[in-house]
Formats: structure tokens, C-alpha cells, sequence
């Protein structure tokens, strides 16, 4: 089964709106003609500008959190709706540093999951080890887990149109990157997860990116990769010139 490259970039907490609507006019040129569909993912405030101008183009705009509320007393938070009101078609769910930050469990991960499906926003569901527990060896015992728990009570139907982030937590931001068979390795056991949960048809469905310090030297042999799909970018994706690189990998 052919499933898209995504290259998914997430600016984190990154960007004035003013400056993300100019990174987006240079960007929207340089990947106008993109193999691989491209997605950016900016802070909440940029949102609005960054749906403006990407309006038209071949740039699909995600968030990179939302609350499993549909609305409430809940101060700060953002709902699917408003998202969706804006013109978003993904979210990240579920990232290391919302878990680490924010003592986002597992729990919260599939509520957030299900509530995202419920509003029709594809979540990006981010999933990864320490590397202690690399070190230890239960690498593929815990990321099942992130799975297994991140997709309860969600259909094969629903399931088939989401995607799936691994980082390692070890590679994010530290310029370290598992090697194209580490990650690959990781990513064909989570879909081997999902086809034990559902069956080889949607586990073949579901997209799985790679993520850690992904840059534009490394993108194309990632992407080359059996069962990587795709790529959530950090700090490369900040930058039009890298990112469209890593978006034509």
C-alpha cells in the first residue's frame, strides 16, 4: 500500500505572528512543487495568519495541542472547534515535552486522540522512549504501551487516517539521530502494535514519522526507510530553505 510522505513541521514555541507569516511566504514558494505533503504546525497566536496565507497553497496547517473538552471553564486551553474554525486539518498530540512539561499521561493522550477524531482533526500521536529505557531494553515494551493506550476505544476506521510520531526522546533537540535502522526498526514494530489492535490493512494505512533532530542531510535516508512515512521537524522547519528540503526528501 503507497501512503504520502508527510513532512510535518513542528515550530514549537517559536515565531511572533509577524514572523510566521513571513516564513510562510517564503516558504510557500519554495515548496510549490513538494512530492511529499507539508505540514507546519505553529503556535496557537500564529495560527489565524498562518491559515491566511497559506490559503490556496499546497501547506496543510496543524496545531501542536488541543483540550478534550468541547468548551468550559478551563483557562488557557484551546478546543477542537476553534480549531477547526480557524482552518486546521492536524494536531500533535501527545509530544515529550507536553508529557515531561506538563504531566500529560497516557490517559490524556487518548482522550485528547478522541476528541480530535470526534472534531475531524487527523492527530499526530507522538510516541518515544528515554534512553534509559533504550539502554534497558524495553524500548518496544513502552511505546506499544504509549500505543495500545493512545488508540483505546478508537475504531479501525478512525484509526486508519491518523499518524503517528516516533521520537526518540534521547534525539529531540540534541542533534543526535537514530540511525535510519534504529528508527525504522521502531516504526515497523509500531505498526506491527497496530495490527495486532486492528489488522494489517490499517496498519498499513496509518502513516508513521520519524522525529529527533531530523535535518535536511538525513531526511532523504529516513524517508527511504520501509515503514517511516514522514518526518515531525523541529528546528529545521524554521528555516524555509531547510525544511523545503526535507519536504521534497
Amino acid at each position: 500500500m503507497s501512503r504520502r510522505i508527510l513532512a510535518a513541521g513542528n515550530w514549537k514555541m517559536n515565531k511572533t505572528p509577524s514572523e510566521a507569516t513571513a516564513l510562510i511566504n517564503e516558504l510557500k514558494e519554495k515548496v510549490s512543487n513538494a512530492k511529499n505533503e507539508v505540514l507546519v504546525c505553529p503556535p496557537f497566536v500564529c495560527i489565524p495568519d498562518v491559515c491566511r496565507v497559506a490559503a490556496g497553497t499546497n501547506i496543510s496547517v496543524g496545531a501542536q495541542n488541543l483540550y478534550y473538552e468541547d468548551k468550559g471553564a478551563y483557562t488557557g486551553e484551546v478546543s477542537a472547534q476553534m480549531l477547526l474554525d480557524l482552518g486546521v486539518k492536524y494536531v500533535i498530540i501527545g509530544h515529550s515535552e507536553r508529557r515531561e512539561y506538563f504531566n500529560e499521561t497516557n490517559d490524556i493522550v487518548n482522550k485528547k486522540v478522541i476528541q480530535a477524531i470526534k472534531n475531524n482533526l487527523i492527530p499526530v500521536i507522538c510516541v518515544g522512549e528515554t534512553l534509559e529505557q533504550r539502554e534497558d531494553g524495553v524500548t518496544f515494551d513502552f511505546i506499544r504501551t504509549q500505543v495500545k493506550i493512545a488508540l483505546r476505544s478508537v475504531c479501525a476506521q478512525d484509526a486508519a487516517n491518523l499518524v503517528i510520531a516516533y521520537e526518540p526522546i534521547w534525539a529531540i533537540g540534541t542533534g543526535k539521530v537514530a540511525t535510519s535502522e534504529q528508527a525504522n526498526e521502531v516504526c515497523a514494530d509500531i505498526r506491527r502494535c497496530i495490527a495486532g489492535i486492528y489488522d494489517e490493512n490499517t496498519a498499513q494505512s496509518i502513516r508513521i514519522l520519524y522525529g529527533g533532530s531530523v535535518n535536511k542531510d538525513c531526511a532523504a535516508e529516513l524517508f527511504a526507510m520501509s515503514d517511516i512515512d514522514g518526518g515531525l521537524v523541529g528546528g529545521a522547519s524554521l528555516k524555509a530553505e531547510d525544511f523545503s528540503i526535507i519536504a521534497d526528501a
